[in-house]
Order: C-alpha cells, then structure tokens, then sequence
C-alpha cells in the first residue's frame, strides 16, 4: 500500500502564527459575565471601525428624526446606558431611527446604534425594545465584534496552514479537494458558528440584565422571543447551521436566567421610590 506524505512545515508555521496572535492580542475581561476573551483590535479601532459603517448606513437609508416613535427608542436608549455600567461608559453611544419595514436593530462596535421602524409591532411597546436592544448594546460592551475577528483570524491561520500542508503533499488530486472541502466545513460548523452562538447567548444574558436594571420587566425578553418564534414558524435554520441559537433556545435560556434578572428589576424598582 502507497503511503501518502503530508508536509509539516505549513502547519508548524500555521502554529508559529496562531501562538503569537494569541499572545499579543488585547484580552478584555468582561465584568458582567467574567468570561476572558482576546480581541483583534483596540478599544480606539472598534470605535474608528463602528462610525464607519455607523455612516456608511446612514447615507443610504431613510432616516427619521422626529416624532412619537423617535422619542421613545431615544427614552429606551438612556434608560439602557444608564445601567450599562462602567464599561458602558467607555462607549460613545449613539441611536438613528431609519424609515423601514425591515424587523431589525444593531448596534456597532463604539455603541452606534440603528432601529428599524419595521421592528417596533413586533416589540410591542418598551419593554419589548429594550429586549433588542440591551441584547444589541451587550454585543458593543462585550467586543464581540473584536472578539470574533480574533477567532476568525486564528482559524483561518490554522486552516491555510493544514491546505498548505495537503497542497504540498502526494495525495492525488480528487482527495485533495474533498479533504480541502471537509476542513473547510469543519471550520464552520465546528468553530465559527458554534462562537456565534456563544456570543449571542452571552449577548442574551447580558442584554436581560440591563433591560432589567433600566427598568423594564425581565418577562417582557420571554415574549418577545416568544413573539419572534411565532414570526419565523418553520423558516428556521437548524441550529447548528446557524451563527444564532434557536428562538426556542433563546426563551429557554432565559427562562432560566429571569430569577436573577427579576432581583436586578427589584433592585431597580427600589431605588426608582
């Protein structure tokens, strides 16, 4: 039987590489959860990265300066910054309302925030957007945008590491395709997605806990995933085929999280008397 040869040096660069990412990178300790994670950029280049594209959608979009709706999302804003805490206040916080049917809300690294109109029916009043947008407040305050550059940045050195290996080999052509293609997939399905999930659920967990000390009732998060699930009936992805847990995930996961959350929403309430 012939033996195939695969070549080391690629992957042992690969290694060099990825070990010294991951030994200069920032580290940022997230104070809500404590979970230590490694970033691809500064505190200032998120910032710089975030107006960007913050201005890049503005001036294509339709945007709304005033009226009801305005003053409401701007109300929910404050109310969430507030009970962002000390790391929140490092952002340079920052909300546009734009004129349109889509069902959406982000909010950039640096803390620019942009609210869809077509997401307000499915809130359902302020509670429901706070559920959005301390989820999507909790993703700048947590450098998750960072975050998964650093993780990107690390797989794909590993990954172009192995194809050079198998590219330099003796294997024949056929199988050296379908193993390229199989790492690749792997990559996805094994690293990338799974740290998408991650972060949103951080971001789930995080978000509940600022809606809470805003103010906002903690059950509210229940229903508008409950909601949410409702809207998307059977067009969603299977979970491990998707960068987002499940709707019927999210609402587990937080079911379990709302005794501390309604400790958070009581504490807010007496301070609020």
């Amino acid at each position: 039987m012939q033996r195939r040869h695969i070549a080391i040096a690629p992957i042992l660069i690969a290694i060099l590489v990825m070990a010294f990412k991951y030994f200069t990178a920032e580290k940022f300790v997230n104070p809500e959860t404590g979970r230590v994670s490694h970033l691809a950029m500064s505190a200032g280049q998120e910032m710089a990265l975030g107006l960007q594209s913050y201005q890049e959608v503005l001036s294509t979009e339709q945007v709304v300066s005033q009226g009801p709706e305005v003053d409401m999302i701007n109300r929910v804003v404050k109310r969430l910054v507030a009970a962002t805490g000390e790391e929140g206040q490092k952002m340079e916080w920052e909300v546009s309302v734009v004129k349109s049917d889509q069902v959406n809300a982000f909010c950039l690294p640096g803390g620019k925030i942009v609210v869809y109109t077509g997401i307000l029916p499915v809130a359902q009043g302020e509670a429901g957007l706070a559920t959005v947008l301390g989820h999507e407040m909790a993703h700048a305050t947590s450098h998750h945008g960072a975050e998964r550059m650093f993780q990107s940045d690390i797989t794909s050195a590993l990954v172009n590491g192995v194809q050079g290996a198998i590219a330099m080999s003796d294997m024949d052509n056929g199988k050296r395709v379908a193993v390229m293609a199989a790492l690749g997939a792997g990559a996805k399905y094994g690293v990338q997605l799974p740290f998408g999930r991650k972060d949103e659920s951080e971001a789930d967990q995080i978000g509940l806990m600022y809606m809470s000390r805003a103010g906002y009732d903690p059950h509210e998060a229940i229903s508008f995933w409950q909601r949410m699930t409702e809207m998307a009936g059977a067009g969603q992805p299977p979970q491990f085929m998707s960068d987002h847990p499940s709707h019927e995930t999210r609402v587990a996961q937080l079911q379990q999280l709302l005794p501390r959350a309604m400790e958070e929403y009581q504490r807010s309430a007496q301070a609020g008397k």
